[in-house]
Order: C-alpha cells, then sequence, then structure tokens
C-alpha cells in the first residue's frame, strides 16, 4: 500500500511510531496528485513547496519529541470557501478575481495549530450554490457528476490526493459528493463547528465538517475543529470531547429509526436495496430496529429553499448588481430569483423551521438514530439535468440530491453518511445516519460498527 492510500489513522499511527514520516506521506500525495489531477479536476490551487516545507518541520518535530496528536505531518485539502491567510478563496467563481485572504479561518488555524499540512484549495459549485461542482469529475466515473458543492474536497480523498479535506453543507453539500464517491462525510450540529472566515451560502443553514475516508478519521478531524468561537455568532459553547469512536462494535441497547415516509420515497431500487441491507447489519451488531415517521415533509423543500436563497441573495447583494456578468448562469438565476421572494415568504420558512425542529425532537426521543439513504441516486451522467421515477415523477438532480439531506440542515442536526456498497455499474452508494443535537459520539460510533464489519475500501481509480 502506497502511503497516499493510508487512512487518518493508519498514517498517524505510523508517524507517531516513526514508521513513516510526514516527508513520505506528502510525497506521495504530491506524486498521486500528478497522477490523478489532470483526469479528476479536484483543486483549484495546489501549494506543493509549501507542502513540503511543512511536511519537513513535522518530521522535525516528531523525531524531537514534539509530536502534536493524530493530525501532525498528515496532508490535507480545503474547500475554497475556506480562508488561509495570504491565499486566494476563490469560491470558485470569477466574482472573486485577485481576492487574498487577510488570515486563516478558524477551522484552518485549529488545523494548523494540530500539525496538519495543506496542500491547496479544492473546487466547490461556484459559492457552493449548486450539486454537482461541474469542474470536477467523479473519482470512480469520469462520465459522471462529482457532487457538490464538495466535490473537489470529496473527489481528492476518495483518489488519494489528500489524505482528509473539509468541505461546507448548506443542503448537503457534504454529505452529497461523500456519498456520490464513496467516502466518508461529516456534517456537524449547527454551531459545534465555527464557520468565521468561511464563506457563506446560507448563514442559517452553513456547517463546516470533515470529509474522510474512514469513521475514525472523521473523529479525529472533529477532535481538533469543534469547540466555541465568538467570532461566529452560531458557535456553541461546548467543551472540548474527543469524538474519536470506540474499537467495539456491540450496538446493543441502541434504537436506530427506519423511516416510513420519505427517505426511500423516489428512491432507486439499488439504493435502497443496499441501505437496508446496511440497517439489518447494523441490527446483527444489536441494535433494534424502530419505524418511525418523518414530520412536515411536505414542507421540507420550501422551508429549505425559503431560507437559503435570500440569505444567499443578500450576501451576494452588492457584486450581483455591479458585476452580474462574472456568474455562472445557473447561479446567477438563482440569485436574481432572491429579490423575488418576499420577507413574509422568509418568515413562514424560519417559522416552519422552528416547528419542523421541535417535531424532530420529539421523534429522536423515541429513537437514538435514523438511518436512511445518504442521496435517492448514484452519480448522475454528466450533463443530465433530471431524472424521472418510475411512477413518472420528473424531479431535477439538483433538487433530488439535496431532498434527503435537507432535513439536517433545516434543524441544524447531526448527519453523517457512510459507504454501504456499489450499484451494478459500480458507481458508490450511501448511507446517512441522523442524531440529536451534540450526538456525533453516537453516529460516529455507529458508524464506525458498522464498516468495522466490512471489507477494507480500495482508493478510486479514474485516474
Amino acid at each position: 500500500m502506497r502511503p497516499c492510500e493510508m487512512s487518518l489513522a493508519a498514517a498517524a499511527d505510523a508517524i507517531r511510531t516513526r514508521r513513516l514520516s510526514p516527508v513520505e506521506l506528502v510525497d506521495s500525495v504530491l506524486q498521486r496528485i500528478e497522477e490523478a489531477e489532470p483526469h479528476l479536476g479536484a483543486y483549484v490551487t495546489v501549494v506543493a513547496e509549501q507542502a513540503r516545507r511543512a511536511a519537513g518541520e513535522a518530521e522535525h518535530d516528531v523525531a524531537h519529541g514534539r509530536y502534536r496528536g493524530p493530525l501532525h505531518g498528515i496532508p490535507m485539502a480545503l474547500k475554497d470557501l475556506i480562508d488561509v491567510g495570504r491565499m486566494a478563496t476563490t469560491a470558485s467563481s470569477r466574482v472573486r478575481a485577485g481576492h487574498r485572504a487577510a488570515a486563516d479561518s478558524t477551522v484552518a488555524a485549529r488545523l494548523t495549530a494540530a500539525g496538519a499540512v495543506l496542500l491547496g484549495k479544492t473546487h466547490t459549485h461556484e459559492f457552493a450554490f449548486g450539486l454537482t461542482t461541474p469542474q470536477t469529475r467523479n473519482a470512480v466515473d469520469a462520465g459522471r457528476v462529482a457532487g457538490g458543492s464538495s466535490g473537489g474536497s470529496a473527489v481528492a480523498v476518495a483518489s488519494g490526493t489528500a489524505t482528509f479535506a473539509l468541505g461546507t453543507d448548506t443542503g448537503g453539500s457534504i454529505r452529497v459528493p461523500a456519498a456520490l464517491n464513496g467516502v466518508v462525510g461529516l456534517k456537524p450540529t449547527y454551531g459545534l463547528v465555527p464557520r468565521h472566515g468561511v464563506t457563506s451560502l446560507s448563514w442559517s443553514l452553513d456547517h463546516v465538517g470533515p470529509i474522510t475516508r474512514k469513521v475514525e478519521d472523521a473523529g479525529l478531524v472533529l477532535t481538533a475543529l469543534a469547540g466555541h468561537d465568538p467570532r461566529d455568532p452560531a458557535s456553541l459553547p461546548v467543551p472540548a470531547v474527543d469524538y474519536r469512536p470506540g474499537a467495539a462494535t456491540d450496538l446493543s441497547g441502541l434504537r436506530v429509526g427506519v423511516p416510513r415516509s420519505y427517505y426511500f420515497d423516489h428512491v432507486h431500487p439499488q439504493v435502497e436495496a443496499a441501505v437496508r441491507h446496511a440497517v439489518a447489519q447494523l441490527e446483527s451488531l444489536g441494535a433494534r430496529l424502530v419505524d418511525v415517521d418523518i414530520p412536515m415533509t411536505r414542507y421540507i423543500q420550501a422551508t429549505q429553499w425559503g431560507l437559503m436563497v435570500p440569505e444567499a441573495g443578500a450576501y451576494h447583494e452588492g457584486s450581483l448588481r455591479t458585476v452580474p456578468e462574472l456568474y455562472q448562469e445557473d447561479v446567477r438565476i438563482l440569485l436574481e430569483a432572491s429579490e423575488l421572494m418576499s420577507a413574509g415568504d422568509y418568515l413562514r420558512a424560519q417559522r416552519s423551521r422552528t416547528l419542523m425542529r421541535a417535531e424532530w425532537a420529539r421523534m429522536l426521543e423515541e429513537v437514538d438514530v435514523i438511518a436512511a439513504p445518504s442521496v435517492p441516486m448514484p452519480a448522475a451522467v454528466v450533463g443530465q439535468e433530471t431524472v424521472t421515477w418510475p411512477d413518472g415523477t420528473v424531479e431535477s438532480v439538483s433538487d433530488a440530491y439535496v431532498r434527503l439531506c435537507a432535513p439536517a440542515n433545516i434543524t441544524g442536526l447531526p448527519a453523517l453518511t457512510v459507504p454501504v456498497g456499489h450499484d451494478t455499474a459500480g458507481l458508490p452508494i450511501g448511507m446517512q445516519l441522523l442524531g440529536r443535537p451534540l450526538g456525533e459520539p453516537t453516529l460516529l460510533r455507529v458508524g464506525h460498527a458498522y464498516e468495522q464489519t466490512q471489507p477494507a475500501r480500495a482508493l478510486a481509480r479514474t485516474a
């Protein structure tokens, strides 16, 4: 196994015990970037020499007893909405031409303090306002979409061109590309990970979280990221927590909610079969399955868009009026549409969210986690605009991908996607686990227990 293929946890253990140097690891990942990046387009920019210098410093520190922990010397990528001082934050948009960040975002500063090595910035759908990331190809099949908006981050992790990466999630933008590329994606509880220095799409829905190859890796990254920052008005005053899941696979006593409604409606049959098989695996580990009814399903799409579109429009108001031609057409149309929404529409969406949060809280008194598909279908063909379901319902690809992820953004609940197999074309399928506020330890425990029952996953090999 090449170092670039190692999970974060495995690489960290090898660095800690001096069986692998950070320089060897970073060189291996940079070589993989040279091999794969021309075919995948995951990165906006790669800072190879900076990464090599940081790896050398990490190697020196480890050799002299200054090991900082499991992220020390580990190569990472950041979605290009996340500020790194003196680097461009392009948001994959011409609107940001010439931009340079004045300082590190909170998450970038925390990862640097933990010793992680920055490889570069990854592509997003422009300003995170989309579900495909058109600049980037799927890591499994280059003829398919990468998912979005954190498509570059997910493809980098899946292809071995980063050991871990950060994404942002406003309507599924971590979980969608993670599921479509066969990796792990965690959207934390709203406010658990500070967003200071991160370009906003919709401030009441935005989250920052890790994309990794293993569930344990997500826990390692979350441990470094989580914690209060007064510069983010939504940041929660939570104590430091070690989010690494234990090795146990016994889920006795755990109640897993299986939706009777919504999450298995208009879902590809192979996705449903893979997720139900994974749920059965949780039952075999001791979990008790409980049927649940998802509340207020008819309001989910309207609430998601009723919150996101006006907030995005307010953020972009100035540049949309001065340089509208610099936006891609799909994003510009959505932003222009925000001006057609009234204050009453926005307030009704806020009221709907309040009611929805209360109903989900009641449901989660009956179960510990909910298990469901992450997305209703595998990666769409590049250029495909709609999907037609067996009952004749036609849905846009973007609406399909956001549909099963949106409830966790509206409610702010944590959600984890874990790979649970492939369809007959070899495209990845993900299972989504949703939990109570600050319930990340339970989600990670369940995801890790499931993962330990499955064969090891190889890197995606589009290139």
